[in-house]
């Protein structure tokens, strides 16, 4: 007899105990609590290791909020978000999609756009600067030992320079790690996030 999934569980891997995390990890995690107003799954499920957390929002942080390491970025947090949603469409990450997607919309004030990039960008609300941005970051997911000269040149046409093509590439690449861990892990998106920037807030 074929056994039948849960939905309610949010992970493979049970959730770490916040009582029992070291402390430098109990008090990020109530920072992003106080901000969020829950505590997104991911937090909590990669926590059972935790230096690989360390590691993991060390460069998380460095990608998505390069301002916490001293460096500018062309790169909106709405196009960071952008990429992250729409390279973990295609890379059958649920919880990516969901989570990133949900921020996303918030960052870009645009309640449709997550499911666009999501389903194909190429016909989403967006510019032309960012659906050139989208095409590298595809290519560096999907085949990125076919990059070439000519890439980096579309890029350039929108504005883009190499620095930016890195930002672009790094966190397409970060999140391939990212998608993989969690779709293995059965990690499920949190509630919260499938409202968040689709509906007015209650005031």
């Amino acid at each position: 007899m074929t056994s039948t999934a849960t939905f309610t569980r949010q992970t493979r891997f049970p959730l770490a105990d916040l009582a029992n995390l070291p402390d430098d990890l109990r008090v990020k995690i109530l920072e992003v609590q106080e901000k969020a107003g829950f505590v997104p799954n991911v937090f909590l499920a990669l926590a059972r290791r935790p230096a690989e957390w360390r590691a993991f929002f060390a460069y998380h942080d460095a990608l998505m909020l390069p301002e916490t390491v001293g460096r500018t970025s062309h790169l909106t947090k709405g196009d960071r978000e952008m990429i992250v949603t729409t390279t973990s469409a295609a890379n059958s990450c649920l919880y990516c999609v969901v989570a990133h997607g949900a921020i996303l919309r918030i960052y870009e004030k645009k309640p449709l756009v997550a499911d666009q990039v999501a389903v194909n960008y190429k016909k989403a609300d967006i510019t032309p600067r960012q659906r050139a941005m989208l095409d590298f970051a595809m290519k560096v997911c999907l085949q990125s030992h076919t990059i070439e000269d000519a890439d980096f040149a579309a890029l350039a046409a929108h504005g883009f320079d190499d620095e930016d093509a890195w930002d672009i590439a790094a966190i397409t690449a970060f999140f391939g790690l990212s998608n993989r861990m969690a779709s293995f892990s059965g990690m499920q998106p949190n509630p919260e996030f499938y409202l968040m920037g689709r509906v007015p807030k209650q005031k």
